[in-house]
């Protein structure tokens, strides 16, 4: 069996219970259904042992996470736009509206394989994984690995916040300059960095701003959190945007632009990025014109 996780309990993450950890650390699997199923089937193992899901941990201990691997995947064929492949891994522009993994047939998961060429090295998966997660809504860039060792190296460098991604929105009002959100999130740290990039008059939403952000931590929904937080919510947020207009149609208008990271393998430095989605365009376009043909 192939490790696609691994990580190290460390003393201030105790107590804990291993449920409870995979929880907080697993970044293929986010649901507490999902890892239950995986403890179950054995897929989880502490220091090499399987382990039920109550254990209490100790400091030192190992918890992986194996590769379930079936005799046959489910293949979800649905065409994904593939921004960079090569024989260790991958980085595809998911798009809005579909979960990156889960119960679900219709996944990002299962369409990799109906995407992305089979590595031929030896420790390579069954299938490609996601290194990490997009919500639902959001759209861009989402980074696969397809062996065992790129896979925990790729894992490494999110631990170790040294992969850098940056997202665009559309946000209600008028938000000038540059600035650092640090609100804490779940009692934990939080911070997000923004830069407005232009604001447009519009009839409905009065302004609206489009901003460049850059997360410096991975909380749950932390773009989206933190914006409401400062009273500009993401536009087609209907989670978070409370009173403010959803202007419907366009979904949420949250995508992530840009990855920054080193190889796996070779440690050589990968820039990739992608334009803003044309809808974020249009929408922008299309407000303006609303507005101005209002003015006459």
């Amino acid at each position: 069996m192939i490790i696609i996780e691994s990580h190290k309990v460390i003393e201030d993450k105790l107590p804990n219970r291993l449920l409870d950890f995979c929880l907080q650390n697993f970044r293929f699997i986010k649901t507490r259904s999902g890892i239950k199923k995986a403890i179950k089937k054995g897929l989880v193992k502490v220091d090499g042992e399987e382990s039920a899901g109550g254990v209490w941990l100790k400091a030192g201990q190992k918890v992986d996470l194996l590769e379930n691997q079936l005799s046959k995947h489910k293949v979800f064929e649905m065409e994904l736009e593939v921004v960079f492949e090569d024989n260790d891994l991958a980085v595809i522009n998911k798009p809005a509206g579909i979960e990156v993994s889960g119960n679900k047939f219709k996944t990002i998961q299962n369409a990799l394989a109906f995407n992305l060429k089979t590595s031929n090295k030896k420790d390579k998966l069954s299938r490609a994984v996601p290194v990490h997660r997009l919500d639902f809504p959001t759209s861009g860039l989402l980074l696969c690995a397809k062996t065992h060792e790129a896979a925990v190296e790729l894992g490494k460098q999110f631990e170790n916040k040294l992969i850098k991604k940056t997202y665009f929105a559309i946000v209600n009002g008028k938000l000038e300059g540059s600035g650092e959100i640090n609100q804490p999130l779940d009692g934990k740290k939080s911070v997000t960095l923004y830069k407005s990039v232009k604001t447009i008059p519009s009839l409905k939403a009065e302004q609206l701003t489009l901003l460049e952000l850059k997360p410096l931590t991975g909380r749950t929904h932390q773009l989206r959190k933190h914006l409401a937080g400062i009273g500009h919510p993401i536009v087609g947020d209907g989670v978070y945007s409370s009173n403010f207009p959803l202007l419907k149609g366009k979904g949420l208008l949250l995508s992530a632009n840009e990855l920054i990271f080193s190889h796996p393998i070779s440690g050589s430095a990968i820039e990739i990025k992608i334009p803003i989605p044309h809808k974020f365009v249009s929408l922008l376009e299309r407000e303006v014109r609303r507005f101005e043909k209002f003015k006459k």
